[in-house]
C-alpha cells in the first residue's frame, strides 16, 4: 500500500522488532525497513523523529544490552544534547522498533503498539513466540 507509507527503524536481532515488521505485513503493508545499526543515525534524523513523537532523547534511550550506564547517560544530569551525540556515535543506544506512518511515529514496545499507527489491522496475528495478539 503505497498510499499509506510506513517506515520501521528495525533491528533484525530483536524479537519485538521482527514481530512489528511481521504485524505490519500481516495488515497488508510493505514497510520501508531501515536497519539502523547498519545505516546509523544522523542528529537531524533523530531530532525530526523525536519532534514527530513529541519525545525527548531519554524517552527512546535503550539501556538493556548497551553501554548506556557506562557512558553516564543514566545520570539525570546527562543532557539531551549529550544523549543525542551518543546515539549518533552508538546507534544501538536507540530503542527499537520506531515506526513512522501518516498517523505519527512511536516506539512500538510492546509490538502491539504499532496497531495505533495503522489504518487497517491484520485479521489475526501470532507472535514468533506463539502468543496470539488480540486485535
Amino acid at each position: 500500500m503505497t498510499d499509506f507509507p510506513i517506515t520501521i527503524y528495525h533491528n533484525p536481532a530483536c524479537g519485538t522488532s521482527r514481530n512489528v515488521v511481521a504485524m505490519i505485513r500481516a495488515a497488508g503493508y510493505e514497510p520501508i525497513v531501515v536497519e539502523y545499526l547498519n545505516a546509523g543515525w544522523t542528529r537531524r534524523q533523530l531530532e525530526d523523529l523525536l519532534a514527530v513523537m513529541s519525545a525527548r532523547p531519554r524517552d527512546i534511550l535503550r539501556e538493556k544490552g548497551t553501554r548506556t550506564a557506562e557512558l553516564g547517560l543514566l545520570d539525570p544530569s546527562a543532557t539531551d544534547d549529550r544523549i543525542l551525540e551518543a546515539m549518533v556515535e552508538h546507534p544501538i543506544l536507540v530503542n527499537r522498533p520506531i515506526v513512522v506512518t501518516p498517523k505519527g511515529a512511536k516506539l512500538s514496545r510492546p509490538s502491539e503498539a504499532v496497531l495505533d499507527l495503522l489504518d487497517q489491522r491484520p485479521e489475526s496475528f501470532t507472535k514468533e513466540d506463539g502468543e496470539v495478539v488480540t486485535l
